[in-house]
Order: structure tokens, then C-alpha cells, then sequence
């Protein structure tokens, strides 16, 4: 069996990340200073379909394939709202969601079920080499939890900044690796 290497890489910092709004799938990035890390030669980059995923990737590598299963949490209807919105109009709503990782009060996807996607896509990603994936700080959390066997609680605790980076290995069984 020959080994996996997976790079997990966090979205660059966006407009709204910035202001304290909730993502949206047309976020973009803001600009970048300085030019991209190196990658190893034979790196195969992968990104969410979001704007933001696909645009820090391609600033990492020119070739990027598009893996949907990295697709952020949809927040439904708060998609792109000011949390000092939700905090005043919706605050029992917004309490819970961030207490009970079942409660999906926007309309679209609970942590859960993103919690559930991102282990399916971890199971079967078996394409030996080395890999890099662009995604987003819920999905980082999900296959964290995941890899540590941790709980939704526990994997909810984890803070995911812009760039942040995690390596996964695979020879059998998913580990992180820390260097």
C-alpha cells in the first residue's frame, strides 16, 4: 500500500471574515502579499467550490481540480450575515446552533451532517501521493475530529485561522502528522 500525504490549507482571509459576516459561496479573498509557499514537486491540488477555496488554490498551484465533498457548511438563509445581526435578531437560534451541533436553524446544514460528509470523503479518499486541499475552517474542524476521534463537541473547539495547515498521513489508518 503505498502512503497518503494530505496537506489541509484554510482558505486566505476574506472581506467578510474581516467585518464579522457569516460566509457566503461568492466570497472572495482579499488580496495576498508576497508570493505563494513552494510546493514539492508532484503535489496534486484540490479545492472547495467556493470562490474563496478556489482562488487560494490557484494562488498555490495553476492546475487545481475541484472536490465537492471540501465544500463549506451551508449556512442557508444566514449565508453572508453580519453575526451582530443574528446575535440581536436571532439570538436563541444562533445559541443553540452553536450548542447543539444537530440544530441547523438557518435552513441548511448542521454540523452533524457536515461532520458526516467530510469522514465520508476521508474514508474514501484513497489516491496514494501527495496531495494539498483547500477548504474551509468547518471542514478542517470535521476531518480533525475525525482523524482524533474526538467528539462534535471537541472538534467544535477547534479555532481554524486563514492558511492554517494540517498534515494528514494514511497508511492504513489516517494520522496527523506535526513537524
Amino acid at each position: 500500500m503505498k502512503a497518503i500525504r494530505l496537506i489541509l490549507i484554510c482558505h486566505a482571509l476574506t472581506h467578510a471574515q474581516k467585518t464579522g459576516c457569516l460566509a457566503h459561496p461568492d466570497d472572495g479573498i482579499l488580496p495576498l502579499s508576497g508570493p505563494p509557499p513552494a510546493l514539492e514537486p508532484g503535489v496534486r491540488v484540490l479545492a472547495a467550490p467556493e470562490r474563496r477555496a478556489r482562488e487560494t488554490a490557484a494562488w498555490l498551484s495553476a492546475q487545481v481540480q475541484v472536490e465537492r465533498a471540501l465544500a463549506d457548511c451551508d449556512l442557508g438563509r444566514w449565508q453572508g450575515m453580519p453575526l451582530k445581526q443574528l446575535q440581536a435578531e436571532q439570538p436563541q437560534a444562533l445559541a443553540q446552533w452553536l450548542e447543539d451541533p444537530h440544530s441547523a436553524p438557518h435552513g441548511g446544514e448542521s454540523f452533524v451532517a457536515l461532520n458526516e460528509r467530510a469522514g465520508a470523503w476521508l474514508k474514501g479518499f484513497d489516491r496514494p501521493g501527495d496531495w494539498l486541499a483547500v477548504t474551509h475552517p468547518w471542514v478542517m474542524r470535521a476531518v480533525l475530529g475525525q482523524v482524533l476521534g474526538c467528539s462534535l463537541a471537541g472538534a467544535r473547539c477547534i479555532d481554524v485561522l486563514p492558511l492554517a495547515r494540517v498534515e494528514l498521513s494514511f497508511t492504513g489508518q489516517w494520522r496527523l502528522r506535526l513537524g
